[in-house]
């Protein structure tokens, strides 16, 4: 065979992606996948997956990210590992049926809400976090009892190549599957119809995503972004306030994490003693010189260096840098960097930045920071500093985002029992914990009735009576049941 035709044949096109998704129809109807031990089998080789590769991962996330090993073991083998515990902790309980109560209308009966696989999914993974925003969802998925297609990120080239590799040697291959490739491979995926499409990425593929899915009538979670605020109080530990937004954004992928913080909002006069205190902390954590740092993860590639430079070269925030503002093109590195009063009109303000820099707004008064966020779209993450109890209270009343968190950063997503997901264009659906079970579970409504308790009421022919007795049945009214037996008006 020619090096051609090899080529041909490797393609991956709409009719290679029927006869995938053909292929996982058939494994899912066998019934295999909604065992309680096919479901346990998948996520505890999940997890013997990443327990014997933690290194390779490591690796590949060095290369495509230049991601600290620290970053990798906590946030991508670490929060993985957790999240396939609860899953065997908890899957038995999961899968059980949930009696309810009936109503007079029905007596004499039972109910019960049975959780059902949806059948055949995909998932289209990020870069940013490729392997636990690719396994995470997947457990759900498995642990829901379906069969599914991971798309990784081409982005992230050896995490995808890894993970396919890795998946394709400890899985049950018959339902659970790989496709790697780009947009071409996107797209012959997306014009099959599956039960469900979980997707991680922008507000733009994003739009993509739903548009193929609607065309099947397929219902999708989408995990998106925005910009999610910091607000800060000025009563506050400024020291241990700037670590943890540190931790949040510089430490998180050197910014490129969807519930990063975006942008900071504080008052004119606490504003220069935060700049300070981040200041700081900032070479605390990455030296005097953090383009030399190891602890920083480079920006994945030269496009988003690119975007990222645009916003830093705009002429509304030229002048606004305080710290940092270094790059290397050559090494895709952009040190930490912090701008002080920066206009809501510039481009950074206009886009989520997904990077080392943190704009700063200021405002006269903290209240005036839930019109600042309310004025825009509602973020995935908003984070507030505060000893206030008022103003904690107004802020979780008043700001709309998908997940809030008071006197810390991003640390909500480790809790498995807190759901995680977006609202308006940050995102819908949620998953993690229970939420990812149920991410891909049908939650069916089952009555059972006897033979017996047939009432003549409900058949032909109608009469005032009956309409008199079944207007009560159907309202409960127990009075009215009484009157009607008696044929009392």
């Amino acid at each position: 065979m020619s090096c051609e035709e090899s080529q041909k044949k490797m393609v991956f096109d709409a009719e290679t992606a029927s006869s995938l998704v053909k292929e996982l129809r058939s494994s899912f109807a066998s019934g295999t996948t909604r065992s309680y031990e096919w479901r346990v089998s998948q996520v505890k080789a999940l997890l013997k997956m990443v327990t014997e590769n933690e290194e390779q991962i490591i690796d590949a996330l060095r290369s495509d990210l230049e991601r600290p090993p620290l970053e990798t073991v906590v946030y991508e083998i670490g929060m993985f590992k957790n999240s396939c515990e609860v899953t065997l902790k908890e899957l038995k309980h999961w899968m059980m049926p949930e009696k309810v109560k009936t109503s007079i209308t029905t007596f004499p009966s039972s109910a019960e809400i049975v959780p059902e696989p949806l059948g055949v999914v995909l998932v289209i993974s990020a870069w940013n976090y490729p392997f636990l925003l690719s396994l995470d969802p997947v457990v759900g998925a498995i642990a829901a009892g379906n069969a599914v297609v991971l798309k990784p990120s081409e982005i992230a080239p050896a995490s995808s190549s890894l993970l396919a590799k890795l998946i394709g040697k400890y899985m049950d291959n018959s339902s659970v599957r790989v496709v790697e490739g780009a947009v071409d491979e996107t797209t012959a995926l997306l014009q099959q119809k599956w039960d469900k499409i979980f997707y991680t990425g922008n507000g733009r593929v994003g739009r993509i995503v739903m548009a193929a899915a609607a065309k099947h009538l397929t219902p999708v979670v989408l995990e998106l972004g925005g910009k999610s605020p910091v607000v800060v109080d000025s009563n506050i530990n400024l020291q241990v306030a700037a670590r943890r937004i540190i931790s949040g954004k510089w430490g998180c992928n050197n910014g490129q994490a969807c519930i990063s913080p975006d942008y900071v909002i504080t008052t004119k006069d606490n504003a220069p003693k935060l700049v300070d205190a981040l200041k700081i902390e900032l070479e605390n954590c990455y030296g005097k010189n953090p383009m030399e740092s190891k602890d920083l993860s480079r920006i994945v590639n030269s496009n988003h260096f690119a975007r990222l430079t645009k916003l830093l070269d705009d002429d509304k925030v030229a002048g606004k840098i305080v710290h940092g503002g270094e790059r290397d093109e050559s090494k895709l590195k952009i040190a930490p960097t912090i701008l002080l009063d920066v206009p809501r009109d510039s481009l950074i303000m206009g886009e989520e930045i997904f990077g080392p820099l943190l704009p700063i707004i200021t405002v006269n008064k903290l209240e005036e920071s839930f019109d600042v966020i309310n004025s825009g779209t509602k973020p995935l993450a908003a984070y507030l500093f505060t000893n206030d109890e008022k103003f904690k209270e107004r802020f979780v009343m008043t700001v709309s985002a998908g997940g809030l968190l008071v006197n810390d950063t991003v640390l909500h997503l480790v809790v498995h029992t807190l759901p995680f997901g977006g609202v308006g264009e940050s995102g819908m659906g949620a998953y993690h914990g229970k939420f990812s079970f149920d991410a891909f579970t049908h939650k069916k409504a089952v009555l059972y009735r006897s033979f017996m308790g047939d009432a003549s009421i409900r058949y032909p022919p109608y009469t005032d009576t009956k309409q008199r007795l079944m207007r009560a049945l159907v309202g409960g009214d127990i009075p009215g049941i009484t009157r009607a037996l008696f044929g009392w008006s």
